[in-house]
C-alpha cells in the first residue's frame, strides 16, 4: 500500500537527465576552496596498498587502494574535473538522506564528485532545531545557491524499522521522536499493513514531514520566492535501484500563504 505518486517527466528528472548530456564541465567561477586541514596520508605497510584489493581480506586497505585506481582513471578520462574542483564547487542539488550504506547519492543519481551537495542521518529525520541540519541547509542555499533540495527516503530503512518498534535504542530514542510521533498518528492503517508495506509508508510519511520542515525555513523560503528554489520528496526503492518522487509540491495558494505567514512573522 503506497500513497506516493510517481513523476517520471518532473523538472528534478528532467534536470538529472540534462545534466548527464553535459559532457565537459563549465569552469569553476566562485566558492573557492578553503585551506586544507587534511593531510595525503598512505597505507602502511605499502605492500597492502599494492596488493590486488580483491585479494586483500582487511576492507579499508582494499578501498585505498580502489581510491588510487579510480583517481588515476578519472584522471586519464576527465582529465579537468579534479583540477577543476580543487579551485571550488557549484552544486545545482541539496541531498538530504539516509546514512544507509545502500543509498550513495553521487551513485545513483548518476552524477559526478561536485555534482551534489550531501547532508545524511539515521532515517533522514529533519528536526527545526538541529544545528547540524540547520547549517547544510543553510550554507547550500544562502552561499552555495543551489537550485534543488532532494529529501530521500528509502524502503527497509533501518532507522523506520527502530521507530516502529519500542525497544529502547539509547541515544537513537530522542533522535526517532518524529518517526514514533508519526508511527502513533497512523497506527491503525500501519497496523493493517505487512512488515514492509509499513516501513515504507512510514518513509514516505517521514519524507513528508520533513519537506513540511524545510518549507518553514526563512532561508528556504526567501529562495523559493526569489529565485524560484525547488525541493523535491523521494522514495528510493533499494531493491530496483530506483528513485520514485511523491507529489510534496504546493499549490500556489499554499504557496503563497507560506510566503504571507513568513514575512507577516518576520
Amino acid at each position: 500500500m503506497s500513497i506516493a505518486r510517481l513523476f517520471p517527466r518532473s523538472s528534478f528528472f528532467r534536470f538529472l537527465t540534462g545534466m548527464r548530456e553535459v559532457q565537459t564541465r563549465r569552469p569553476v567561477t566562485h566558492t573557492p576552496a578553503p585551506p586544507s586541514i587534511h593531510r595525503t596520508f598512505s597505507t602502511t605497510p605499502a605492500s597492502l596498498c599494492s596488493a590486488d584489493a580483491n585479494q586483500n581480506p582487511d576492507r579499508y586497505f582494499a578501498a585505498l587502494t580502489q581510491n588510487k585506481e579510480w583517481a588515476a582513471k578519472t584522471a586519464r578520462e576527465e582529465p579537468d574535473l579534479l583540477a577543476s574542483l580543487a579551485v571550488g564547487q557549484r552544486p545545482e542539488i541539496l541531498w538530504i538522506g539516509c546514512s544507509d550504506s545502500r543509498c550513495p547519492e553521487t551513485t545513483i543519481l548518476g552524477l559526478k564528485p561536485g555534482d551534489v551537495f550531501v547532508h545524511r542521518n539515521i532515517a533522514n529525520i529533519l528536526h527545526a532545531a538541529d544545528l547540524s541540519s540547520s547549517a547544510v541547509i543553510e550554507y547550500a542555499v544562502r552561499h552555495l545557491r543551489v537550485k534543488h533540495i532532494v529529501l530521500s527516503g528509502h524502503t527497509s530503512c533501518g532507522g523506520v524499522a527502530a521507530a516502529l518498534g519500542n525497544k529502547q535504542l539509547g541515544i537513537l530514542d530522542p533522535w526517532l521522536v518524529p518517526l514514533r510521533q508519526i508511527r502513533e498518528q497512523n497506527l491503525d492503517t500501519l497496523q493493517s499493513l505487512s512488515a514492509d508495506e509499513a516501513n515504507t509508508l512510514m518513509g514516505e510519511l517521514n519524507v513528508r514531514e520533513g519537506v513540511k520542515t524545510l518549507k518553514q525555513k526563512s532561508v528556504v523560503l526567501e529562495a523559493i520566492e526569489e529565485r524560484g528554489l525547488t525541493i523535491h520528496g523521494v522514495m528510493y526503492e533499494v531493491g530496483s535501484g530506483v528513485l520514485r518522487e511523491l507529489d510534496t509540491n504546493d499549490t500556489q495558494e499554499q504557496l503563497k500563504a507560506r510566503l504571507v505567514s513568513y514575512k507577516t512573522e518576520a
